[in-house]
């Protein structure tokens, strides 16, 4: 079957359409994106302006056209943590049902991590043994860790690049300061939750998944994409931590000549990098594997898992 996923986060707004059955991997078929950047859309008391609102609706409508152009017999459209933190996300969610018919279903960060996990485990497969699964997204960093294809513990910190890079760094290449500043919020944010993920287990695996690991992996020396899905990708600590005060002096232009850097999320960079280097301190974790599956494919897998067997 032809299935639609439309993923909007706080940077992309994403449409991908997969030719899938249960107990297959789901192969992409077409995919079309925004950098519509929705949590940079909001207001001073944080809600989403007009603007932010009607750009939202009009690549909905366009994604809804695409989808039915493309044979989906179904588009499961979900939104992460710039709508599920909006003081009016009902209110933007409401017109986007009544202008669109598309019923857009806000995941709480917990589920992010808990289908983020599911699609790692199936990339990796049983033999990976105890997996812990990061990932980095706009607004906040996702946890998961255990032996099954439920894991263990799932949580969500606000850690994501977009969110830190909006309410931390104010000058490019940033100053001492705000990197100071920064590297506290994040180790204190995390050493909260470290406890609980720790006590699954030290991982048999550790893995890493969405643009910023995946870009900081490229500028660390791993494949680029055009080299496709299965080719293993991993980035040590050792050249990360070789890397992070190089991205620190550069500026945002310089950051996007990078390879596997686009121009829109360059500033972000920084931010991402700080996050991974204490992802991989206080886990002590030599290095992070790269999974090409992430929260997309989570939620495919299982709308597929619920599925009656032929």
């Amino acid at each position: 079957m032809r299935l639609g996923v439309l993923d909007v986060g706080s940077n992309t707004v994403h449409l991908l359409v997969v030719d899938a059955h249960r107990g297959a991997a789901p192969l992409p078929a077409y995919s079309h994106k925004t950098e519509l950047r929705l949590a940079e859309h909001l207001d001073k008391d944080g809600k989403i302006a007009d603007a932010g609102a009607d750009e939202l609706v009009a690549f909905i409508s366009e994604a809804a056209e695409l989808a039915e152009d493309k044979g989906c017999e179904s588009v499961m459209a979900f939104a992460t943590s710039a709508l599920r933190e909006a003081p009016n996300g009902e209110k933007v969610l409401a017109r986007v049902r009544a202008e669109t018919s598309v019923d857009l279903q806000v995941l709480s960060g917990v589920d992010e991590a808990r289908l983020t996990f599911l699609a790692v485990r199936r990339w990796f497969g049983w033999s990976s043994g105890r997996l812990a699964v990061f990932d980095i997204g706009g607004g906040s960093l996702e946890i998961a860790a255990g032996s099954d294809e439920e894991p263990t513990v799932a949580v969500s910190v606000p850690l994501g690049a977009g969110r830190l890079t909006r309410e931390g760094v104010h000058q490019d290449p940033p100053d001492k300061d705000e990197i100071r500043a920064l590297r506290k919020r994040i180790r204190l944010e995390m050493a909260s939750v470290a406890g609980d993920v720790l006590r699954a287990g030290r991982p048999q695996r550790a893995v890493a998944t969405s643009k910023t690991f995946r870009s900081l992996a490229r500028i660390c020396g791993a494949a680029p994409s055009d080299d496709g899905w299965y080719v293993p990708r991993s980035m040590s600590r050792n050249d990360l931590a070789e890397w992070t005060p190089k991205l620190i002096k550069m500026s945002s232009a310089e950051r996007a000549e990078l390879p596997g850097v686009s121009a829109s999320r360059s500033s972000q960079l920084v931010a991402g990098a700080l996050v991974a280097d204490a992802v991989m301190d206080l886990f002590d974790l030599p290095a992070l594997e790269i999974c090409p599956w992430a929260l997309r494919e989570g939620v495919i897998l299982s709308q597929l898992d619920q599925l009656q067997p032929r």
